[in-house]
């Protein structure tokens, strides 16, 4: 039996999406008004209602998500890591094949945070602003980081 997205959630969204592109006020906002992730939080919304029919349930999108982490893990882990791939197994051009894979992760995020009426843009400065204060000077002072940096050049 397979569990059924809230309705009621999706449409929060929607009409969420839809007073937020009207002029409300958000901080972080491009010069139409109107930001980045909510776009794509928009796009993803349109896309999951009229491609997709309906959005799977958030336990199938958790288990969904998980899977695209693990195809992201396997490509790096074969390139820079000391795994290597089978035979025949080798993408033609690994930074698009871990493109393409990173861009399902980035979807599935995106279809949670919808379902769960989640603001991207906010939920990220948030977020950011919580790792610049609180880092303010942490990774300045890292000398692991530093000896890092120095070899790579």
């Amino acid at each position: 039996m397979e569990n059924k997205p809230d309705q009621n959630k999706i449409n929060r969204v929607k009409s969420k999406f839809q007073n937020e592109t009207n002029g409300s006020d958000n901080s972080a906002v491009l010069n139409d008004n109107q930001s980045s992730l909510l776009n794509l939080q928009q796009e993803v919304d349109h896309w999951i209602n009229t491609t997709g029919v309906r959005y799977f349930s958030e336990l199938t999108n958790l288990s969904n998500l998980i899977e695209e982490v693990g195809e992201v893990a396997r490509l790096i882990g074969r390139e820079y890591g000391e795994q290597s791939f089978k035979k025949g197994e080798k993408p033609e051009c690994i930074k698009t094949a871990i493109a393409d894979e990173l861009s399902d992760v980035l979807f599935i995020v995106v279809c949670l945070a919808n379902q769960l009426d989640i603001n991207l843009d906010e939920a990220f400065a948030k977020n950011m602003d919580k790792k610049t204060n609180r880092d303010v000077s942490r990774h300045k002072n890292n000398s692991k980081l530093k000896q890092r940096k120095e070899s790579w050049k």
